[in-house]
């Protein structure tokens, strides 16, 4: 299997929550969880452009589910985190947290 995609830094956040929202993760509610827990506002454009880039790199996938009747019926999709964008994602954590380790006393907020 290839390597793991290395992510820019809103692939990561977007595949994050994807993660946290599980079966909820559409797009309204993937941009309502960027927002809430990472302060970042997209525009439709910018978080479809980025969830179609995260499909075409295998890293999601998405299926089409019935929409209720706050969208008159029409289709919603539902994404999810490939196995390899879980790869991806914990190769990135790894990669972090070794970027981080050693480095308390520098980012240590002044008191």
């Amino acid at each position: 299997m290839a390597s793991p995609a290395p992510l820019g830094e809103l692939e990561h956040l977007v595949l994050l929550a994807i993660l946290r929202l599980g079966p909820e993760a559409y797009g309204l509610s993937i941009a309502r969880e960027l927002e809430r827990e990472a302060g970042r506002a997209l525009s439709r454009g910018a978080l479809y452009t980025t969830l179609d880039r995260l499909e075409i790199k295998g890293l999601v996938r998405w299926k089409s589910e019935p929409g209720g009747s706050e969208r008159r019926g029409l289709p919603r999709r539902v994404y999810a985190v490939s196995a390899h964008g879980l790869s991806s994602v914990r190769a990135s954590q790894r990669i972090l947290n070794r970027m981080w380790r050693g480095l308390e006393g520098v980012l240590k907020e002044p008191s």
